[in-house]
């Protein structure tokens, strides 16, 4: 019955949006209302379940987006992504710029949430897509797929670690392991199906976000590359440090209260934004006004966004709250997989149910760890790669990052499935093929 209910209200939350023509975020909030009463959760539980949901989604995001969009909007005017959209294509040319976007983005996204890497880089991505004429989704969804890929694989990102912890991997065999699986899965998902679903689904970008990151004050030279690719690597860098220092430092000394304090995603991207407004801004001749205005006037644009995003989350915080989660994991306990398989697949089925990549890889790990830690000869640290690929998988419209994306990229719901959805579901399918490769190999 809760299968039931998840599905149909997909269904209803698709024909909103695309018969009835209802706003995203409209709708969102009617199909959550909608579920809690279908499965029977109490009246004032269901407004909770909402609010908490929002306000969660949108704690770290909203603050992640805001400085993200400033430090988008410094790029834009000074001219940083166009300097650095020169230098790409210059080295890797029109034709191969695509690969050059997913080698960023994988060394981008190690130390940061999948988020944080987007907002980073969408000024880039924008621009090379003015730049070359090229669609945003052939240069956009390898970007994407690089992102993804070290988010639900490589460690150090937090749920990966998470659950090297819960398996009781070993973090540099599954550092290795994620590597050998990643890249050929992100080289599959991002620059070979991005090009083939770019020449079939060609997008210009956004007007409104065209004006936010690409539009500059022409009389104010290009900063240098090195400048540029500096400033947007100070986060990457502070997030790293922050990483380094859980490896390597006492958990109560002060050093790594210090690094932990400024490598938290909000403390960098605050720093590196306020960076900058000297590096790219004072620095390429800039006043305070006009500094002050780009910080202001780039806001209003992101308003929408953040509602839907947000929106997505309440949704998502339904169904969980709702038990899906627990129901699905119930079901897989009693399974006679290889727990490898097991993973993957608890994982994929938590994740298309409830939206929530980070729970569902916490579940499965939870699930599948003991069965896994009485039979012999199972790696896990494959395990750990194994659960981060089935959480990955079909990313829909009950996971934030669907809309997310959405938005940004300008598509309908239909467009946002073929590519994101698509491309999502090509990185797990894509994942668990190689691991099992491995497997039968250790």
């Amino acid at each position: 019955m809760l299968l039931f209910i998840v599905i149909a209200a997909i269904i209803v939350l698709l024909l909103l949006i695309t018969v009835a023509k209802l706003n995203p975020f409209i709708s969102l909030l009617i199909t959550s209302i909608l579920v809690g009463f279908a499965t029977g959760m109490h009246l004032p539980d269901i407004i909770t379940s909402m609010k908490t949901g929002l306000g969660n989604t949108l704690s770290l995001l909203a603050i992640v987006l805001a400085l993200g969009t400033m430090l988008g909007k410094m790029m834009a005017e000074s001219g940083g992504a166009e300097r650095i959209a020169h230098t790409l294509i210059g080295r890797f040319g029109k034709k191969k710029v695509h690969w050059a976007m997913m080698a960023v983005a994988f060394i981008v996204g190690i130390p940061v949430f999948f988020q944080v890497g987007f907002v980073l880089l969408v000024p880039l991505l924008f621009t090379i897509a003015i730049e070359t004429g090229v669609s945003l989704v052939t240069i956009g969804i390898p970007l994407l797929a690089g992102l993804s890929v070290v988010h639900g694989l490589v460690p150090p990102h937090p749920a990966a670690m998470a659950a090297v912890g819960i398996y009781h991997a070993n973090v540099g065999k599954t550092i290795l392991y994620s590597l050998i699986v990643g890249i050929p899965t992100a080289i599959i998902a991002g620059p070979l199906y991005g090009k083939w679903i770019g020449k079939r689904i060609h997008k210009p970008v956004p007007e409104l976000l065209k004006k936010q990151f690409i539009e500059r004050n022409e009389k104010h030279k290009l900063p240098g590359f090195a400048n540029t690719l500096f400033t947007i690597l100070v986060p990457v860098i502070l997030m790293l440090m922050a990483t380094l220092a859980e490896i390597a430092l006492p958990e109560k000394s002060t050093l790594y209260e210090t690094f932990k304090f400024i490598g938290d995603p909000v403390t960098a991207l605050l720093i590196a934004t306020v960076y900058s407004f000297f590096s790219l801004g004072f620095y390429q001749g800039f006043n305070r006004e006009s500094i002050l205005k780009f910080s202001n006037d780039c806001l209003g644009p992101i308003a929408s966004i953040l509602l839907v995003i947000g929106a997505g989350g309440a949704f998502n915080n339904v169904l969980i709250d709702s038990g899906v989660g627990t129901y699905i994991a119930d079901l897989a306990k009693h399974s006679s997989f290889s727990p490898v398989l097991l993973s993957w697949t608890i994982a994929a089925v938590i994740r298309v149910a409830t939206g929530s990549a980070t729970v569902a890889m916490m579940t499965a790990a939870g699930i599948v760890a003991p069965i896994a830690s009485v039979m012999p000869g199972v790696s896990s640290e494959l395990l750990v790669l194994a659960t981060g690929a089935g959480s990955l998988i079909l990313s829909h419209v009950n996971d934030s990052g669907f809309w997310l994306i959405k938005e940004y990229f300008g598509m309908t719901v239909k467009e946002t499935f073929l590519t994101w959805t698509a491309m999502e579901t090509i990185i797990s399918v894509s994942a668990i093929c190689f691991i099992m490769i491995i497997n039968a190999f250790i």
